[in-house]
């Protein structure tokens, strides 16, 4: 299109050029004949059209002032030579002279004036200086024509004579008003031409924009430092509007000439910076420079991508890599960090720090009662009250579950104590997130930098272990630690891996205990007890490593192995006698427990019947909801259950309705001096008259004399186990009553002592 605009306006300009040299010639009439040279007459309107060309083409390759005024005047010298060619093409009978200082004016007045013409028309796009370069381009047309006829001078000569095929001037008439209608005819072109481009330039425009507008990025179009154009994305995010930004400066939205120069110097390369909007708030984000063909001319386009939930999705992982989600608190690795950095500016200024380590007491049952969302709540009040009482500089983070300490620099021991007492004093209130029913406290250890570690490792070791010593005392308490605390936590973590090796080494056994009926005397069962036989510590009582064996999770190996061996044992008895196996809560709420006992009943061979699990209240009360399913599971299988320890946990009489129990043990702790105390008496006979009322047969624990006996018989008692009735043994020393039907007193007479013998003889 610019080669077809070129060359209209040549043939244009061209042709009316030649027109006003020749109807400026026609004006002209001598009284002789005169005519028209016809080549001579096509030559000057080629030349017209030509130069005219030449001097637009070189206008429009170029901006510079310079070369504009050069094109013009190329143009001037079309004008002339125009001129002066239509002159030569005039036959005449005379002979013509020329006045040079005229012939020089009229073309020194076109190529000034023309050149002069171009260049203020091309000064601007308006309107205004166009119109002014098409009058000043007039003026060098029809002011050389006026100078240049001036120049000419015509003297009649009869010896010339006009040839016979010169052209009449009424034909010449003719070409010039051809050539203004061509002129129109071209103008009419152009007009159709510009505003089809016109159309074509909206459409493409609109199309353009449309584009942009789809797109969920800013965009924003400019021609070097001038804004031409956004999209909706940039207007939305700068909140301008498209027409607002138009001939404004890049630097309004970028004000970083660095960022600015970056971007022309380094097109297709994502720069991060900052865009301004209106208000000057500073908007973080990302910058690209592409050059495009925008409306046929070259401009740039500049992507803008807004990084504010990027940076701020970068600022939340950042926060998630240093602080627990739940509380906000520092999370482990920032508290190492920070708790290496403060022990070398101590060691450095030769002060003391303290660290505390928090344990939550209870806190599991918490979540096990009353769900995550309770316990999530607990957290985040403890850590909002723990961190009320601190002092600024010291730092409380949450190391995992519901641990968590403390660094607090520049503190004594003694100092450290009173910092224990503020934080458990300020978790006895009751407005930090606990409820009555998800109230816990809190267990605090101590130790100091230097005289307690001067590391982190054993920092933390030597708090973890005063914190061990605070639970095992009464919790909710703190202790300081001593060099003594150490030689116990070895030794507590000496039997944690001892316990895990125990089945391995063979060191576990098991005894049993006699189960007889208090009405007949005769024995129904036994019930199977661990002992652990260690090469070093010797007999270790059940109560002291299978708490450890709890905590460590080798309950899990210790119960299934106790349960097979159990079974195994009773399936070689000839007399059907029940084996009754302690079940420990973590075994309870191990989903796979039910289809354990399921699998070693079946490998085994023994009765459902036979098997009697026994279930503390204690177990229960971790999460109702599966234990129930895991002894309904369990009671489908024909196994029996069995209350243990009834009495000291929590909820009784709920827990017997709930629970498909087959049997209530009472605690050795209510039948102990049973004939002597009215208030255990009182207890007992309303355990046994609960047991009645369900129809539940009631076992006593702990029966060791014959009074307790009598007392059970009187009030009519089903069952009954402790040492009066047998001790714990080897099954062998029992061989006599698993294998053949013997009378209990005959039992007796050989398990018990001869002191036990004649208390038994009114039982048997």
């Amino acid at each position: 299109m610019r080669g077809i605009w070129l060359w209209i306006a040549a043939a244009a300009s061209g042709f009316g050029i030649w027109a006003t040299q020749f109807i400026t010639m026609l004006a002209y009439e001598p009284d002789v004949p005169s005519g028209y040279n016809l080549g001579l007459t096509l030559l000057s309107l080629f030349t017209a059209i030509l130069l005219t060309g030449a001097g637009l083409s070189l206008v429009a390759s170029t901006s510079s002032r310079c070369g504009r005024s050069i094109g013009g005047a190329i143009v001037g010298v079309g004008i002339g030579a125009t001129h002066y060619i239509g002159t030569a093409a005039y036959e005449v009978a005379g002979r013509i002279y020329w006045d040079p200082a005229l012939v020089a004016a009229s073309l020194g007045f076109a190529v000034a004036v023309a050149a002069t013409a171009l260049l203020i028309g091309l000064l601007d796009n308006s309107f205004g200086w166009r119109l002014l370069g098409a009058a000043l381009l007039a003026v060098a047309i029809c002011g050389h024509n006026f100078i240049a006829m001036r120049a000419a001078r015509l003297v009649p000569d009869p010896a010339v004579s006009v040839p016979d095929f010169a052209l009449p001037a009424g034909w010449i008439a003719f070409g010039a008003a051809l050539a203004s209608l061509t002129i129109l005819v071209f103008a009419g072109i152009g007009l159709a031409l510009d505003i089809r481009e016109h159309k074509r330039a909206k459409l493409e425009v609109q199309r353009m924009r449309g584009l942009a507008d789809a797109s969920a990025e800013g965009l924003l179009v400019c021609r070097g430092e001038k804004i031409v154009t956004i999209n909706a994305a940039l207007a939305d995010l700068t909140g301008c509007a498209s027409a607002d930004v138009i001939g404004a400066a890049l630097a309004c939205f970028l004000p970083d000439a660095e960022l600015r120069r970056g971007l022309f110097e380094r097109p297709k390369q994502r720069i991060e910076g900052s865009l301004r909007r209106p208000d000057g708030e500073l908007v973080p984000a990302e910058f690209m420079l592409r050059d495009i063909d925008f409306v046929g001319e070259k401009h740039q386009a500049i992507a803008v991508r807004d990084l504010r939930d990027r940076k701020k999705a970068e600022e939340f992982i950042h926060f998630l890599a240093h602080h627990d989600s739940l509380t906000g608190l520092s999370n482990r690795h920032t508290f190492n960090v920070k708790l290496d950095l403060e022990i070398e500016a101590h060691r450095a200024a030769g002060r003391g720090l303290a660290v505390l380590c928090l344990d939550l007491d209870r806190f599991k049952e918490v979540n096990d009662q009353f769900g995550h969302a309770a316990g999530d709540a607990v957290l985040e009040g403890f850590a909002k009250r723990v961190t009320s009482v601190l002092q600024p500089g010291q730092i409380l983070a949450r190391l995992g579950g519901d641990e968590f300490a403390i660094i607090a620099p520049n503190l004594s021991s003694a100092a450290a104590c009173r910092l224990a007492d503020s934080v458990i004093e300020a978790l006895q209130s009751d407005d930090w997130g606990s409820t009555p029913q998800t109230s816990v406290s809190a267990s605090i250890g101590v130790a100091a930098y230097p005289e307690d570690g001067e590391d982190r490792e054993a920092l933390m070791n030597h708090a973890d272990t005063a914190l061990y010593r605070a639970k095992a005392e009464g919790r909710g308490v703190y202790r300081l630690f001593e060099p003594a605390m150490r030689v116990e936590a070895q030794d507590r973590r000496a039997m944690e891996r001892d316990v895990r090796l125990a089945i391995a080494r063979d060191e576990l056994g098991l005894v049993y205990q006699p189960q007889s009926s208090v009405n007949t005397g005769e024995v129904i069962g036994f019930e199977a007890l661990i002992r652990w036989r260690h090469p070093q510590r010797g007999e270790v009582p059940p109560d002291v490593f299978i708490p450890v064996a709890e905590e460590n999770g080798a309950i899990l190996q210790i119960g299934e192995w106790v349960l097979r061996t159990a079974c195994r044992e009773a399936m070689t008895w000839t007399q059907p006698l029940t084996v009754a196996v302690n079940v420990s809560a973590v075994q309870l709420h191990s989903s796979s427990f039910p289809h354990l006992v399921h699998e070693v009943l079946f490998q085994t061979g023994l009765k459902p019947q036979r098997l009697e699990l026994e279930i503390t209240e204690t177990a229960l009360i971790r999460d109702l909801g599966r234990a129930l399913v895991t002894l309904r599971q369990l009671k489908a299988l024909g196994v029996r259950i069995a209350m243990d320890d009834f009495g000291t946990g929590y909820s009784s009489l709920s827990n017997l309705r709930a629970f498909p129990f087959d049997k209530i043990k009472i605690d050795k702790s209510f039948v102990r001096s049973i004939d002597s105390n009215s208030d255990a008496a009182t207890i007992v006979r309303a355990v046994l008259g609960l047991g009645r009322g369900l129809g539940l047969p009631v076992l006593a624990e702990g029966v060791e004399t014959q009074g307790e006996l009598s007392f059970l018989n009187t009030e009519s008692c089903d069952e009954a186990q402790g040492w009066l009735i047998g001790r714990p043994a080897s099954i062998d020393n029992f061989r006599h009553l698993t294998h053949a039907d013997a009378e209990f007193a005959g039992f007796v007479g050989k398990a018990l002592g001869p002191a036990e013998r004649s208390a038994s003889k009114s039982f048997g």
